[in-house]
């Protein structure tokens, strides 16, 4: 079990000796969480599971994980098989999450989370990959091994409410993006060219107006007009640049992901 600092003390169990609970000094976002439970079990197990503590997500499917498993596979995915427990606005909007994310680029699995299992050799080599910018949906699709999926639905939720917001869904999606796509840079430059394209065949038809009718150029709406566009435009490039060399600026400093603060075994 992963907690946050905010998580209310534990103790051991007297009945379960093998449970243990890693509370981390500061809240660096479930991916930084799930790195850290994955890390510590490294070489101390076979394969590991990860698995949301709300246990929506069927705990009764680990066994066919297992037999995956044992069958050779060194990564299995757990995929839900339909989102009709959902809410329509995070249906529509997990819907278009994944459609988006294909469309930039990015190679993750449809209705896949975080419910999965690595084996110990998967575990080493995500050990290797030291981006503080996580995201683990993506990277270990890319990893290869042989991969299989395991299907499940989704239980009602018991207790509680989602602390998955729409805000942070949406920052998840940009973090996937500018950390395995370069298409929003690339999109950046054919905007540019094609602007530039366009100031050029507009700037012939200004002069030939000019030069060859009798025509006056009505000029200071239009001109307001395109000068807004294109100072929002360069904005907007320039915001998608900075994106990029910020994420250079924090990978380039190399600090921990996360940081353990207890440690509790029992």
């Amino acid at each position: 079990m992963i907690c946050r600092p905010k998580t209310p003390p534990l103790r051991p169990h007297p009945l379960r000796p093998h449970n243990v609970a890693l509370r981390l000094s500061a809240n660096r976002g479930h991916q930084n969480a799930l790195i850290a439970g994955l890390e510590f079990v490294y070489n101390k197990c076979d394969c590991a599971i990860s698995i949301d503590c709300d246990l929506q997500q069927d705990e009764e499917k680990i066994d066919e994980f297992v037999q995956k498993f044992v069958s050779g596979a060194d990564i299995v995915f757990g995929i839900r098989t339909s989102r009709d427990s959902d809410v329509l606005l995070k249906k529509y909007t997990a819907l278009g999450f994944y459609k988006f994310m294909n469309l930039m680029g990015v190679d993750i699995i449809k209705n896949h989370a975080d419910y999965r299992l690595l084996s110990n050799r998967a575990i080493g080599i995500l050990k290797q990959y030291n981006e503080s910018n996580l995201f683990l949906r993506a990277l270990i699709v890319q990893m290869g091994f042989k991969q299989e999926k395991v299907y499940f639905d989704v239980k009602e939720r018991e207790l509680g409410h989602s602390k998955y917001p729409l805000r942070k869904m949406l920052s998840f999606a940009w973090n996937g993006i500018t950390s395995f796509s370069i298409v929003p840079l690339r999109m950046v430059s054919v905007l540019g060219m094609a602007l530039f394209l366009l100031s050029v065949f507009y700037g012939m038809y200004v002069f030939y107006i000019k030069v060859f009718t009798d025509k006056a150029i009505d000029g200071w709406a239009s001109m307001v007009i395109f000068m807004c566009f294109f100072s929002g435009i360069q904005l907007l490039s320039l915001g998608v640049i900075g994106e990029y060399i910020g994420k250079i600026y924090i990978e380039s400093k190399k600090r921990p992901r996360y940081s353990l603060q207890e440690y509790i075994e029992g």
